[in-house]
């Protein structure tokens, strides 16, 4: 797990990350539209969540506020309560140097560089990362070191996407829809990725995605609707990706 940096140093507690009555407005031109209407939402340590929900519905949105990539038109985001809100960009972005990892639907990776020289991009500016030898290996990609995007199937970019995204030993890991480009045989190797960083690493993890099964690999499913959480369940048993029924 990576150190805090001392700006967001704090004791241990928990949640990891508090968010209160979040609202996002956007304005198109004399239109303004609500994409968060007053999310209230705590995640644990080590947890996995996921959001379901319509395109639309706020999921997306969320996460760029949880990962400090936007700021809220209202409400708070607390990191090991320490408020983000109204932090500077200074501290925001060592906020998600250090502690946030991010994987999207698409991969991101530089082409010219191989899987190795992808994953370095971060670990060359991270305090006490893994080497992206550690980090590929952890995806199932300790012999691709060597390989270039152009070389790779879809689900091993995606595999090199998130071993950067580790590779800094993030408390969070955001992913956005990281299944949503690829096949079910594929999509079942990234999810077993991600899972396996959830489970040994105890990061915490929210996964946004379109498939309701992939709801089953979960903690916990919040379903969005409107800009809110129209319901949160627990998982009693997680299943296995090789268990869902796609």
């Amino acid at each position: 797990m990576s150190t805090s940096s001392p700006e967001l140093r704090s004791a241990s507690s928990s949640p990891v990350l508090e968010a209160r009555q979040l609202t996002k407005t956007y304005r198109m031109g004399a239109v303004e539209v609500a994409a968060l209407r007053g999310v209230d939402l705590d995640l644990d340590v080590g947890e996995l969540v996921v959001l379901l929900g319509p395109s639309g519905s706020g999921k997306s949105t969320l996460l760029n506020l949880l990962g400090g990539l936007d700021t809220p038109s209202s409400g708070r985001v607390r990191f090991h309560g320490r408020d983000l809100t109204g932090a500077g960009e200074r501290t925001l972005d060592r906020y998600r140097r250090k502690h946030v990892g991010f994987v999207f639907q698409f991969y991101n990776l530089i082409p010219s560089l191989t899987a190795r020289e992808n994953v370095a991009l971060v670990t060359e500016i991270a305090r006490a990362p893994m080497t992206p030898e550690e980090a590929l290996d952890m995806v199932g990609l300790g012999r691709r070191l060597d390989h270039f995007p152009a070389q790779l199937s879809g689900g091993e970019q995606q595999r090199v996407a998130i071993a950067r995204a580790i590779a800094k030993c993030p408390e969070l890991l955001l992913c956005d829809e990281p299944t949503g480009a690829l096949d079910r045989n594929t999509g079942i190797v990234v999810l077993e990725a991600i899972l396996r960083v959830n489970r040994e690493l105890d990061t915490t993890t929210a996964l946004i995605t379109h498939n309701a099964v992939i709801a089953d690999v979960a903690d916990r499913v919040l379903h969005f609707a409107d800009g809110r959480i129209a319901e949160s369940r627990l998982n009693p048993i997680r299943r296995a990706p090789t268990e869902l029924v796609w």
